[in-house]
């Protein structure tokens, strides 16, 4: 045989080779060795009727900057270099269905923030209106609501459980495209210092997440929620495999605290400290590497109640390890304020618990508007526990708004709506839910009882 006939031989047979090998992945089995092929459609069979989208739509009040000569022609030369100005504008994002009776739906705070619209589209094409029951900035978390049936909700997974390795799948609507789903694997856990929220203690995966997957799912291979896809690292404008969300226990305490209040009622701890490293580790006889070192205990707070001191190495909240300072705030942060926890610490060397209650921080504050209407431009929040009259406090009113114009004041605690008494946001978020003709509000202002009737 001629080289050029071997040459010919040769071609022929690759050729052969490559169109059977394309024959063979093309008319792939469906079943080898009588089992079925591997697939994730069963999972998202069920899991992709609870993630929904969302679009929406407000106005923004931005600052527009003036060129420095500006100041000369107009005259404001020492004054504010600024202009604010209002644009509209409109969104799109993710959210997951996590009480379907309910109707309640979990999304981002950024996805909603500003926004005056909120429309929520499900996987079957049926579109609702949105109402914000409570939103948290530091964990960039709001709960909705839609008024909906046959919907199908997503149960929530232990976060702490996570492994790095474990499988992920992600759902949301990147670039508006409509109901995406890609599949990873859990790349790192309590990730933080990434200045994307106050709170941060995120799962990491790499799992494709892009812009509009906000607020969207991030299941395991049970279709169970693990976290909130939140945010991405993306240098070029689009998904390098680092994804972040929020873990679903993180999300489940503050939907519960927004259910039954109204409002985040955040914990506090009362210590500052930081991140353990080997140094520290030896000079106080800690074997882990691994823990948030407390450097200081604020006087009469759950710490120093419970009797943590400072030089203690936390390394577990309720039998859950801790590995740095930033994921102890961030667990603390979450829960409720008033909740009984068990703190594990290392102190000379030895381990030791402490039985924490913690304590409130800061009141956060509600727009009324969100509620009704003739509330507008008041700021609520429930009563602290223990005060001397619950209710809902009116922090602040703002001057010919409709709430100052139906007579509610700074320092007003609405204590009953309807003869129906009322301990806190819920209480009057339930009650406005039946839009009722008649509001006849019983306010205790200082001393004082009083109704103000608004139709």
């Amino acid at each position: 045989m001629s080289i050029s006939t071997k040459k010919f031989v040769m071609l022929l047979l690759s050729v052969s080779l490559g169109f059977s090998a394309f024959q063979a992945q093309a008319v792939l089995p469906v079943a080898v060795g009588g089992s079925q092929l591997p697939s994730l459609a069963p999972i998202l069979d069920q899991a992709t009727p609870a993630v929904v989208n969302i679009s929406v739509a407000g106005t923004k009040v931005s600052q527009q900057q003036l060129p420095e000569l500006f100041k000369y022609f107009f005259g404001q030369e020492g004054q504010p270099n600024n202009d604010t100005q209002e644009r509209p504008f409109q969104g799109l994002g993710s959210g997951v269905v996590i009480d379907a009776d309910k109707g309640y739906v979990i999304t981002n705070f950024h996805v909603i923030n500003d926004a005056d619209e909120i429309v929520v589209t499900l996987k079957d094409g049926r579109t609702f209106d949105a109402e914000v029951l409570g939103s948290d900035r530091q964990t960039d978390i709001a709960l909705l609501k839609i008024d909906a049936d046959k919907l199908a909700d997503l149960a929530l997974a232990d976060s702490d459980e996570l492994r790095v390795g474990d499988f992920t799948i992600a759902i949301g609507n990147p670039f508006g495209l409509g109901q995406t789903v890609t599949s990873g694997i859990v790349s790192a856990l309590g990730r933080s210092g990434l200045n994307i929220e106050n709170l941060e203690n995120f799962i990491q995966t790499d799992a494709a997440i892009n812009s509009g997957n906000s607020g969207g799912a991030l299941i395991n291979l049970n279709g169970e929620l693990i976290g909130i896809n939140t945010a991405i690292i993306a240098p070029t404008g689009g998904n390098i495999g680092i994804g972040f969300a929020i873990p679903s226990n993180m999300v489940k305490n503050l939907a519960e605290q927004i259910i039954e209040y109204g409002e985040v009622r955040r914990g506090i701890l009362g210590v500052t400290g930081g991140e353990l490293n080997s140094e520290l580790a030896k000079a106080f006889g800690a074997d882990s590497q691994h823990g948030a070192f407390v450097n200081q205990v604020m006087p009469d707070s759950a710490a120093d109640k419970a009797g943590i001191k400072p030089g203690d190495i936390i390394v577990a909240v309720n039998d859950k390890p801790v590995k740095s300072f930033a994921e102890l705030r961030a667990k603390i942060g979450t829960m409720g304020a008033g909740k009984t926890i068990k703190i594990g610490a290392i102190r000379d060397g030895k381990a030791t618990t402490f039985k924490v209650t913690l304590q409130q921080a800061d009141q956060q504050m509600v727009n009324a508007k969100v509620m009704h209407p003739a509330l507008e431009g008041a700021s609520l929040s429930s009563t602290e526990k223990g005060a001397k009259t619950s209710g809902v406090r009116v922090n602040k009113v703002q001057r010919n708004s409709p709430a100052f114009a139906n007579g509610l004041e700074d320092g007003d605690i609405i204590i009953g709506i309807n003869k129906t008494r009322i301990n806190n946001i819920a209480d009057l978020r339930a009650i406005l839910e039946n839009n009722p003709r008649v509001l006849a509000l019983n306010i205790q202002r200082g001393e004082h009882n009083l109704y103000r009737i608004i139709q």
